[in-house]
């Protein structure tokens, strides 16, 4: 699996499984047929309430723990210092792990917590190797800026909704250029890539879906994707990224939808 060197010094593997919807042993089947079949990295989240069935699918098939790459992610409902501490707490419980390889902000929030509450408590668990590396999710340029001001620890990531139908390039163009990668979530649009003629016409070129163009033009933009599957087949496609590229004409194409 290729990798992104974060400034945290760690890598992360550019594509991962979103499990946003999933649950219950439909979580846990999906966690284990993608580890099966090549995937490392799991996206997962307090909100998702699936991180046991992911701790339990992890125990159950004896995954290699330092082999994988776990995301989770602290609620907009629990920023205060003593309510990250106590969720994140609650996320290290249910994925049964001692550390996550990413911990996110999932949320700015509405500004009622301050920033510096919410960072210090990141920081903390950070320093005490709970999590090798931290970042945020669906933050503004303005909001990037003051999460870097304020956090000792480096910001490494910035989640957001990111796909050809709905593009950030000044939000991505000023993220890389403090180092921080955008990570996209919801890269397939919840499905709707999927219809898109365009995208289509495209991947009919390479032999590939609409779903995997989309795919192929964000990593080729430098982003981090975590689509969500819930069948082999789907998970079997999204891996199919690597081996083949877009033409910078047809990346400007998809550029301009």
């Amino acid at each position: 699996m290729e990798t992104i060197r974060l400034v945290s010094g760690y890598d992360i593997p550019v594509l991962g499984l979103g499990t946003w919807t999933l649950r219950d042993e439909q979580c846990k089947t999906v966690v284990k047929n993608a580890l099966e079949l090549g995937y490392n990295h799991i996206d997962t989240a307090w909100m998702y309430a699936n991180q046991k069935e992911i701790g339990e699918a992890l125990r159950e098939i004896d995954a290699v723990r330092e082999e994988l790459y776990i995301t989770s992610k602290i609620w907009h409902t629990h920023l205060k210092y003593d309510q990250v501490h106590s969720q994140f707490d609650e996320c290290l419980a249910d994925l049964q792990t001692d550390y996550v390889d990413l911990l996110l902000v999932h949320h700015p929030g509405d500004g009622t917590v301050p920033m510096e509450e919410t960072l210090s408590a990141f920081n903390e668990i950070h320093d005490a190797g709970k999590t090798r590396s931290i970042g945020i999710s669906n933050f503004s340029i303005e909001q990037v800026d003051r999460a870097r001001e304020i956090s000792q620890a480096p910001i490494t990531t910035n989640q957001v909704e990111y796909h050809a139908h709905s593009q950030h390039e000044d939000l991505l163009q000023h993220c890389q250029a403090l180092q921080i990668p955008l990570t996209a979530h919801r890269p397939l649009a919840v499905g709707k890539i999927v219809d898109d003629p365009v995208l289509g016409g495209i991947g009919a070129k390479h032999g590939k879906t609409a779903a995997q163009v989309a795919l192929r033009w964000l990593l080729q933009k430098g982003l981090i994707v975590i689509p969500k599957a819930s069948s082999d087949p789907h998970l079997i496609e999204n891996l199919d990224l690597f081996d083949w590229e877009l033409t910078p004409e047809e990346m400007e194409t998809i550029n301009n939808l």
